[in-house]
C-alpha cells in the first residue's frame, strides 16, 4: 500500500520517515518530496508498505501524531490521475 504523509518538518529525511513507519511492519520505500528548483522539502512524502494490514494500522495510529516537532497527516495515497 502506498501511504501519503503530509505536514512533515522540512528537515525530516526519507530515512527518518522509514524508521518511523518500520515500527508497524516492513517498509519497501520511504521518500520525502523535494522541489526541483530550490531542492527544499515540500513538506510531504510517501511510504510504501507491502503488507496492507500493517499499513492500515500505521495509518490509524500515526495520523495526527508528532514527528520531528510537527503534527503529521497520514492517509492512503490516491492513485495518480
Amino acid at each position: 500500500m502506498n501511504i501519503f504523509v503530509a505536514k512533515l518538518n522540512f528537515r525530516t529525511t526519507g530515512e527518518e520517515l522509514q524508521r518511523h513507519f518500520e515500527e508497524y511492519g516492513e517498509v519497501s520505500s520511504a521518500k520525502v518530496i523535494f522541489d526541483k528548483v530550490t531542492q527544499r522539502s515540500k513538506g510531504y512524502g510517501f511510504v510504501e508498505m507491502p503488507d496492507d494490514e500493517a499499513a492500515e494500522r500505521a495509518i490509524a495510529e500515526l495520523n495526527e501524531t508528532e514527528l520531528d516537532g510537527r503534527t503529521i497527516v497520514v492517509k492512503k495515497a490516491r492513485p495518480k490521475a
